[in-house]
């Protein structure tokens, strides 16, 4: 069993949605991001979204644009970040590890270099941000070939014949957002999603997350309603480590126990 599917099946004995923050690798720099991974996972997180720095991040909004600009000028490349990666999953060896990154990182140096680092660092998925559902195939099949979940954007406008598709090529987990854009916390959430989420559980897609805009335990509550397995939350816990680190672990806490509630 995947750490994914023994995370929802534990998650669903308990009647807990799953909490699961996102944070850039190397963001302030390489100690200080472990120092702030291991206050996530140990105040509550499910799963890690992780984000290898990228200087063309087309999915991102400014928050984490900021982020990956920090990593970057701290250099963490990408030798630095599967080097990182490692070191938490030897500290976490049951929690499930995603990475939220690009298309060009994936192929700079060869697909099945890329994602065979994935598997040998411990990594469970890849979403990548910029491939478009008409070009995952190829991206999806060096994946499955490393052993690596690849995990696919179901977008709200999305056509049953892109549901279709997702369901057919995402494991792990559907990474469904909240609304078109780039990430962003919201103070207001408007959320449809119940009727996305139910044509993929017909469709046969792994259970879904949602992301984009969830920055209060509301959020959590409103999505987990919805019938989405789990939250997602970046730019609210990236720009909380800029203002406020010393606050991290009691955010973390907090919207977790809105998957309780």
């Amino acid at each position: 069993m995947s750490r994914y599917a023994a995370m929802f099946e534990g998650l669903a004995r308990k009647k807990e949605g799953a909490f699961v923050p996102f944070w850039m690798l190397g963001d302030p720099d390489l100690k200080t991001c472990f120092e702030r991974i291991v206050t996530l996972v140990e105040s509550g997180a499910d799963a890690l979204e992780l984000g290898i720095p990228f200087s063309d991040p087309v999915a991102d909004g400014p928050v984490v644009q900021r982020a990956a600009m920090r990593a970057l000028h701290a250099h963490a490349n990408l030798d630095a970040c599967f080097e990182l990666l490692s070191k938490i999953r030897a500290k976490y060896p049951q929690v499930p590890i995603g990475l939220l990154t690009y298309a060009n990182l994936c192929v700079a140096r060869g697909e099945d270099w890329f994602y065979g680092q994935c598997a040998a660092s411990g990594v469970d998925s890849v979403l990548l941000a910029d491939v478009p559902t008409l070009e995952a195939e190829f991206f999806c099949k060096a994946a499955y070939k490393a052993g690596v979940d690849p995990v696919l954007i179901a977008p709200p406008n999305a056509s049953d014949a892109q549901l279709k598709t997702i369901a057919q090529w995402s494991k792990g987990y559907v990474y469904g957002v909240t609304r078109a854009g780039v990430t962003g916390a919201n103070e207001t959430l408007v959320l449809s999603a119940s009727a996305l989420i139910e044509k993929l559980r017909e469709y046969g897609a792994p259970p879904m997350m949602l992301g984009f805009g969830i920055s209060k335990p509301e959020h959590v509550k409103q999505a987990l309603a919805q019938g989405a397995a789990g939250a997602i939350s970046g730019s609210a816990i990236v720009q909380l480590g800029v203002d406020e680190p010393g606050r991290l672990g009691d955010f973390v806490k907090q919207m977790k126990q809105a998957t309780r509630d």
